[in-house]
């Protein structure tokens, strides 16, 4: 498959009926991967403009993003874990 088709059926699976729904997901989880949860997903959308992104991040709308890293934050608000997080960002960003 070409990329050009793999883009097609990413698109055709997200523009299924029903997948913008909302759904309602109990989950528990530890803090440590509350935490890590945040990072992957801050990574993800931040990925640099030399790294290629993948097929399927290039066919998701802006919104759909920025969704995702809102649930990031709450999951690290629900958490209690902003102060930490943030901490542990400008601490990485020193080591830079």
């Amino acid at each position: 498959m070409t990329t050009n088709d793999v883009a097609k059926v990413f698109d055709t699976v997200l523009s299924i009926p029903g997948m913008n729904d909302v759904v309602k997901i109990d989950l528990k989880i530890s803090r440590k991967n509350v935490l890590l949860l945040n990072h992957v997903i801050e990574r993800g959308l931040s990925a640099k403009e030399n790294d290629k992104p993948s097929i399927l991040m290039t066919s998701i709308q802006e919104e759909n993003l920025q969704e995702l890293k809102l649930f990031g934050e709450e999951c690290l608000q629900k958490a209690g874990l902003i102060e930490l997080s943030e901490k542990l960002s400008l601490l990485g960003d020193t080591i830079k």
